[in-house]
């Protein structure tokens, strides 16, 4: 399981980088519950750029992959 935090910190600022469930070790319904909070408020360090990438599970669709955009302080 990747730690969010770290890898963030290892991005350039200003960079684009891909953020997805399966790098996460998180169920897709779980990790789309987050992607979409990032989408909205923004992550620690990043904000979401880009159009989520969606799957369908038992028909329903869900977010598994989401481009985000390196910030250089913190958003809360």
């Amino acid at each position: 399981m990747l730690d969010v935090q770290s890898f963030v910190e290892k991005q350039k600022i200003g960079a684009r980088f891909v953020l997805s469930a399966q790098m996460l070790g998180m169920p897709l319904r779980d990790f789309d519950q987050l992607a979409q909070q990032w989408i909205q408020k923004g992550g620690p360090g990043f904000v979401a750029d880009g159009i989520p990438f969606r799957k369908v599970e038992n028909g329903e669709f869900f977010i598994q992959r989401l481009t985000l955009k390196r910030l250089a302080q913190h958003v809360k």
